[in-house]
């Protein structure tokens, strides 16, 4: 049975994540940070563990990520103070990424955003900043691992139903870029089962094509 680690178990991706993989037969241990979440989580058919991320070190996040097959990062500070997002968004990311080397649990993904990266332009004093400078960071740490890493960049989030329906590398002026959390869920489950995903990131929106034909390796 495929273990799976999910990081940051009570947002909605994580939980509808949880739901998928374990309605697929994989034991799923889903690590949250407060415990009045267990149930929410425990429904989904996910184990939930109660683990502080923010304040884990890298031996503790290893020992918590030890004998599964795959870690899913979909954890986050969710706005508030730059200082947390940082400390959250950025540097215990980048700690997982060595636990998980550590744990010796090469599969690891990223729940990042359309749009990450060193070039972001989201201006210094806009709220999104730390935030966007914080994935940027823990998105380049990644691709410099040696884990077998795909980084999954979703469009503007929201709550609509999840078809399975996505295109990828949306450009600019394109379209919308509006992504249900439902259909990352569905990708982030679908790259789990493909091995030709490591290495590559994937920028998505709601679209028009397959998860399958989608997320076929770039000739």
């Amino acid at each position: 049975m495929t273990r799976i680690a999910i990081i940051g178990g009570h947002g909605k991706v994580a939980l509808e994540l949880s739901r998928i993989l374990a309605g697929e037969g994989a034991e799923v241990t889903s690590f949250i940070r407060n415990p009045d979440h267990r149930e929410d989580v425990a429904a989904t058919g996910a184990t939930p563990v109660v683990l502080d991320v923010e304040h884990s070190t890298t031996a503790e996040l290893a020992e918590a990520l030890r004998n599964h097959d795959a870690v899913v990062w979909s954890a986050g500070a969710g706005g508030g103070s730059p200082e947390r997002t940082y400390a959250v968004d950025r540097d215990a990311a980048i700690r997982s990424m060595d636990a998980a080397a550590e744990a010796g649990v090469r599969r690891y993904i990223m729940v990042s955003y359309l749009g990450a990266g060193p070039d972001h332009g989201i201006p210094e004093e806009n709220s999104f900043f730390a935030y966007a400078e914080a994935k940027a960071a823990a998105d380049a740490y990644l691709r410099g691992t040696g884990l077998d890493w795909t980084i999954l960049g979703p469009g503007a989030l929201t709550d609509g139903p999840g078809n399975g329906l996505i295109d990828v590398n949306p450009g600019e002026g394109s379209g919308g870029r509006e992504t249900a959390r439902a259909n990352v869920a569905l990708v982030a489950a679908a790259v789990l089962g493909l091995p030709s995903t490591a290495g590559r990131t994937i920028e998505f929106r709601d679209g028009t094509l397959p998860l399958a034909a989608a997320l076929e390796p770039v000739s």
